[in-house]
């Protein structure tokens, strides 16, 4: 007895891209170049800096402070990251709306790694067609070759990814030497290889699998889009008209004849379709698989000037552009991404501008919230920490506000000195010589001064006094 089975799981069909040239794979080499140079390339840079690393950026876990530049950032200044997250997220609403998947295409992980994979594949196999000739092949001796050899630069480009990573953690210098000797820490053996391993897979074997079936951008991206974003658009009108497309014959060569017999400027040549990353034909319209790289414009305008046809039968253009109409980008939705972008931008930009180099903070010690003592008197304890984020040793001084009734005790001492990016905790006792309040609560301040750069400052952190509360 037949039984009918069901697939659930599409078998990957392996796509190989043509290579092409153009304006738009040209602006894809640019970024492509800066991307890695700026990636691959900034551990080894030294910077000057009075105390601490000399990397100009490093990620110091064991220390919790990370030093881009001349910035140095601590584990309390990590409301940055939220505000750059922030940064991010509008930046990207913002860019999509208007231009559509324009990250996608030139500036994503997944696009440019895999861009580096195909452009050594397409070196040591050949063009497409001979790509996809030694795929089909049987094995031989010159298959096992070409196919090591590929795998084999995969490899190492996929390991300096995932060294390259792993060197924003430590002295590149130190740590690159301790990791070929043997000496490097355990968890940069295991970063390297799992970056590796993943750079490998992602931009090696699955590909285009990443972006239509692994990155959620793809889904959500329809509600960003609207009749005035760029999408990379094929021109069915100028394509097909009315008799629809067909290759140039003798007697239709020349785009006049073809608009005489009412026959479209598409040649169903096939290069746009050809030179697509993820496979999909363009000319069916819009497709969530399209990262918007546009090298599908850069192969119609090749085919256009070779036939002397006018070229933008592919372009990037708008519902609204191909409607005739004119594109709208100054809108309410646009205008707000860019209002919120701008306003996020500032306040994050005031705030390292403007960053500290002391910090104050007081919390109250809960457990117990006060002490009832034998005289009458009523004690809160609390702890104070003192961050020196100077790259030199400073020196202060704690007070608290006068109040009338009220006792306090620094210990060990209100004095303290800190070495360069160093922090220190101190216990504060606080006693009320008058605990009649029922359930009041008073402030309790305490008070900083040093000298920065021969001024004298001060600073303050306040929190609060607990008394009884009635029945207590």
């Amino acid at each position: 007895m037949e039984t009918n089975q069901t697939t659930l799981h599409q078998g990957r069909v392996p796509i190989y891209p043509r290579s092409v040239s153009g304006r738009y794979r040209t602006i894809k080499y640019i970024v492509l170049l800066v991307a890695y140079g700026t990636y691959f390339l900034l551990p080894w840079f030294r910077w000057e800096r009075e105390n601490g690393p000399d990397q100009t950026v490093l990620l110091n876990i064991i220390e919790r402070r990370f030093y881009i530049f001349d910035l140095t950032v601590y584990a309390q200044d990590i409301f940055w990251l939220a505000g750059f997250l922030i940064i991010a997220a509008f930046l990207l609403f913002f860019v999509t709306g208007i231009a559509g998947r324009v990250f996608c295409g030139y500036f994503c992980f997944q696009t440019l790694w895999t861009d580096v994979f195909l452009l050594i594949e397409h070196i040591v196999q050949g063009e497409r067609n001979a790509r996809m000739k030694l795929a089909n092949s049987a094995w031989s001796m010159k298959k096992v070759l070409l196919m090591s050899l590929t795998w084999l630069l995969w490899l190492l480009v996929a390991f300096w990814t995932g060294l390259s990573f792993t060197l924003y953690w430590d002295d590149a210098y130190n740590l690159i030497y301790q990791f070929f000797t043997g000496a490097a820490p355990f968890p940069a053996y295991a970063t390297t290889l799992f970056l590796t391993l993943t750079t490998f897979v992602m931009a090696g074997l699955a590909r285009e699998q990443v972006c239509t079936y692994m990155c959620p951008y793809a889904r959500f991206q329809g509600a960003m889009f609207d009749e005035d974003t760029l999408i990379v658009s094929y021109d069915e009108p100028r394509g097909e008209r009315s008799c629809g497309r067909c290759k140039p014959d003798k007697g239709n060569k020349q785009q006049q004849a073809r608009v005489e017999q009412d026959i479209g400027d598409c040649i169903d040549c096939g290069y746009c379709v050809q030179v697509c990353p993820v496979g999909i034909d363009i000319r069916n319209g819009m497709q969530y698989q399209c990262v918007s790289c546009a090298l599908c414009i850069d192969a119609c305008n090749t085919i256009m000037k070779a036939i002397n046809y006018p070229t933008g039968l592919i372009r990037y253009t708008s519902q609204r552009q191909l409607s005739g109409e004119k594109n709208r980008v100054f809108k309410l939705k646009n205008i707000g991404y860019g209002f919120a972008l701008l306003i996020v931008t500032t306040l994050l930009s005031w705030s390292i501008l403007h960053r500290t180099t002391t910090e104050l903070r007081i919390q109250q010690i809960r457990q117990p919230l006060y002490v009832h003592l034998s005289d009458g008197s009523i004690q809160n304890r609390y702890m104070v920490k003192v961050f020196n984020k100077r790259d030199e040793e400073m020196s202060y001084k704690l007070t608290l506000q006068q109040r009338p009734g009220f006792s306090w005790e620094f210990s060990p001492s209100s004095q303290l000195t800190l070495p360069a990016s160093k922090s220190a905790e101190i216990q504060l006792v606080v006693r009320a010589d008058n605990p009649q309040k029922d359930g009041a609560d008073q402030s309790v301040t305490v008070y900083m001064t040093y000298t920065e750069n021969g001024i004298e400052k001060e600073i303050s952190a306040t929190s609060s006094f607990y008394f009884p509360t009635q029945g207590d």
